[in-house]
C-alpha cells in the first residue's frame, strides 16, 4: 500500500470505543434472541 492508507480492518481494530461497543452488543443482541427463541420453543405447563 502506498504511503500512510490503513486497512479497513486495522482501522476497525484501532478504534477501541468501537471494539467495546461491539463487545457489548454482540453478546448481548445473541443471547436476547437465544432467549426469546427459549421462551417461544418452551413446552406448556402442565398445571393441576
Amino acid at each position: 500500500m502506498e504511503g500512510n492508507q490503513k486497512h479497513p480492518l486495522q482501522k476497525l481494530m484501532d478504534n477501541p470505543w468501537l471494539l467495546l461497543a461491539l463487545g457489548l452488543l454482540i453478546p448481548i443482541l445473541s443471547y436476547t434472541a437465544w432467549g426469546w427463541y427459549q421462551i417461544v420453543n418452551m413446552a406448556k405447563a402442565l398445571l393441576p
